[in-house]
């Protein structure tokens, strides 16, 4: 069955110096139509769905645990969609080109990335609340949001990004590296969906299952919508990446965290019926990330 969702939630903000979210207002972007309408026919049934959206089996994560994750709020007109992402350079982030566009043609407006965050609720000192203009964004040239391919973007920031123990970029696979990461413990974090029809999550979560060969998640999707370009964990235990976890990072253990995807779609059958979750991965970009970045990858 070919269903699927893109795991972003819509929250209402202004983009103020310090920004203060009232988060029992978010909704999944799968709530408006605008969503809907981007997406195949044959999908349209789910507009009535109500499947259940959660993440089992993940957990808190410790303060500093992850610092390259970050939260990624983008401005569409009156709303705005909570994405995560993750530090490439002081200057740049990485996140899913759904995250930053809002249909084939049209950028945000802007937004913020905050950096540092536990709890983005609140004014935590290892938080850094950084702004980004459209002319910072960059998603990928054959970017098509109907097939979701080259589901990826990269986000230069209005000023740069301080370093500390809480905020440190993340490492990505070296231009030679060729491995493909199946059998690997993967690793997706965020402050996504954790309950039914509930808010976002104030603070950083995490869940772990294996990476998946291609052909292995192929077979579990039973589409072809899964390409080289995708990289997919395990939804064994229901344990994945939900609303509001899009753009986030799917990373391995491998001489320290280093990120192989970027979370990109889900079933919508529910994030706990087992089925794959579903990443851009990362190898295959490497080039165009380097090339749109600040990023010096290793050979």
């Amino acid at each position: 069955m070919r269903s699927f969702l893109y795991l972003v939630t819509l929250v209402s903000l202004s983009l103020a110096e310090w920004i203060d979210i009232d988060w029992s207002e978010v909704r999944p972007i799968e709530d408006f139509d605008h969503y809907w309408d981007r997406l195949p026919a044959e999908l349209q049934a789910y507009r009535t769905a109500r499947p259940v959206q959660r993440v089992t089996n993940g957990q808190e994560a410790t303060p500093g645990q992850f610092p390259y994750q970050i939260a990624l709020i983008s401005s569409f007109g009156g709303r705005s969609g909570l994405c995560g992402g993750s530090i490439l350079t002081r200057n740049s982030i990485l996140t899913a080109a759904h995250c930053v566009v809002s249909d084939r043609s049209t950028l945000a407006q802007g937004g913020t990335a905050i950096m540092g965050a536990h709890n983005r609720n609140r004014r935590e000192p290892s938080q850094q609340r950084i702004r980004f203009s459209r002319n910072g964004i960059n998603a990928h040239p054959l970017y098509t949001a109907s097939n979701i391919r080259n589901d990826i973007a990269i986000v230069r920031l209005n000023s740069p990004i301080t370093f500390n123990t809480r905020v440190q970029p993340i490492r990505l696979p070296a231009r030679s590296d060729t491995r493909q990461f199946g059998g690997f413990t993967g690793t997706v974090s965020g402050f996504g969906r954790t309950s039914n029809a509930g808010p976002t999550s104030a603070v950083v979560r995490f869940t772990t299952n294996p990476v998946m060969t291609n052909a292995d998640c192929i077979a579990r999707w039973n589409t072809a919508l899964i390409q080289p370009q995708n990289v997919c964990l395990s939804g064994e235990g229901g344990r994945s990446s939900c609303n509001g976890d899009s753009g986030g990072p799917l990373a391995v253990q491998d001489g320290g965290s280093r990120q192989i995807g970027i979370v990109s779609f889900g079933s919508a059958a529910g994030c706990s019926v087992g089925r794959p979750s579903v990443y851009t991965r990362v190898s295959h970009y490497l080039p165009w990330i380097e090339v749109n970045s600040d990023l010096v990858l290793r050979a």
